[in-house]
């Protein structure tokens, strides 16, 4: 009887410490996410003093295009030039939703990548895929490196997101 109640003590205990740990992992993932949505919201308000404080000071930003023979070419891109063009006047807002959110998180270092399509005003753009680094310094993440792709066609951009940019 003494092993039973035992048994069912630690199975108890084990399934409450799965649990605590579970529901931290969710709330740091949440954490990472926020900071993301925060960079796209500075996008659309055209916020620099924002977009400024989500990344670090050395923060490195690519994009991997291909050229015109379908070669993958990388493109160094200086967070400076990002911040600065969200900052500037804008005859069109532009949106770049996202969908698709993959975390991995482990030891103050996050990993985020997403899918999506970029438009300008109700315009489509282009499409690809954003992949974030993160670090935690502190209670904060903050963007050390981030890279994309782009590209125009064979976009799959779901339907919810479509409807939102019909003109």
């Amino acid at each position: 009887m003494k092993n039973r109640a035992l048994l069912l003590f630690f199975t108890f205990l084990s399934a409450f410490v799965q649990f605590q740990v579970s529901y931290a992992q969710e709330q740091e993932k949440d954490e990472v996410m926020k900071t993301v949505r925060q960079l796209f919201t500075a996008m659309e308000t055209n916020d620099s003093s924002l977009a400024a404080s989500l990344f670090t000071k050395d923060a490195q930003l690519y994009t991997v295009l291909k050229n015109e023979n379908g070669i993958s070419q990388l493109r160094n891109n200086p967070s400076t030039r990002l911040i600065s063009a969200f900052g500037s006047k804008k005859s069109e807002t532009w949106r770049e939703p996202i969908w698709n959110e993959k975390i991995e998180i482990a030891d103050g270092l996050a990993s985020v990548w997403v899918d999506y399509a970029f438009y300008i005003g109700k315009k489509f753009s282009h499409c690809g895929t954003d992949a974030f680094h993160l670090i935690k310094i502190g209670s904060k993440w903050k963007i050390f490196h981030l890279a994309d792709t782009r590209r125009k066609d064979n976009c799959e951009i779901p339907i919810d997101i479509q409807n939102k940019f019909k003109e």
